[in-house]
């Protein structure tokens, strides 16, 4: 019976040891910071291509909720923040605000990976392209509305072209070229227009 009561006190101090040789540990832990924070140093530019994205993908969802007569017709108003931030800060930021967009509403609206996002991800590449070259022609005949309508073509005809090598290979998606180009012509004008009136205020200012 002795030796039993001596086990047990053995056992007892053994475990009081231990929980005061782990207890320091643990208050010590608990008092520093976590380690696991991640610091981005960032420049008013990044900033503002942050800002104008935003924009731009907001006016991606309002432009999902407009109803469309045909598959792949919408007006394309993400392209007058494309088309501001073109004239006022250059063709990289503007390449930086329109790839943004695309990647960031993709994964927004769970398409990324998919033929959508393949098709966004041509036209804007391709409207891109149409802007870069439009930047050389001469000031005095071509602005805003002439980018816009350019670019606009650009994004419609790189879009057909992905359709017929991938998605639907057969002539017949001809038929559907006049539609799309009207279209284009439409709201490349009317976002060329919506641009231009808003650098006018914004020079008046």
């Amino acid at each position: 019976m002795t030796v039993l009561i001596t086990e047990m006190q053995d056992r007892g101090s053994g475990i009081e040891n231990r929980e005061e040789a782990t207890a320091p540990n643990s208050v010590y832990n608990s008092i520093l910071p976590p380690q696991s924070s991640i610091l981005l140093n960032t420049t008013a530019e990044d900033h503002h291509v942050a800002r104008m994205a935003a924009v731009a993908l907001g006016l991606t969802i309002l432009e999902g909720a407009i109803p469309s007569p045909l598959p792949g017709v919408k007006p394309g108003l993400a392209n007058i923040v494309t088309l501001i931030v073109l004239a006022r800060y250059g063709w990289r930021t503007a390449a930086w605000v329109s790839l943004l967009r695309v990647f960031a509403g993709s994964l927004l609206f769970g398409n990324f990976l998919t033929p959508g996002f393949f098709l966004s991800l041509t036209g804007a590449l391709l409207s891109l392209l149409a802007l870069a070259l439009a930047q050389h022609l001469p000031s005095r005949w071509f602005g805003p509305v002439t980018h816009s309508i350019c670019a606009a073509f650009a994004h419609i005809a790189g879009q057909m072209a992905l359709v017929y090598l991938w998605l639907i290979p057969h002539a017949g998606i001809a038929y559907l070229i006049p539609l799309f180009a009207a279209a284009a012509l439409v709201f490349g004008a009317v976002n060329g227009l919506i641009a231009a009136r808003f650098m006018d205020n914004a020079e008046t200012k």
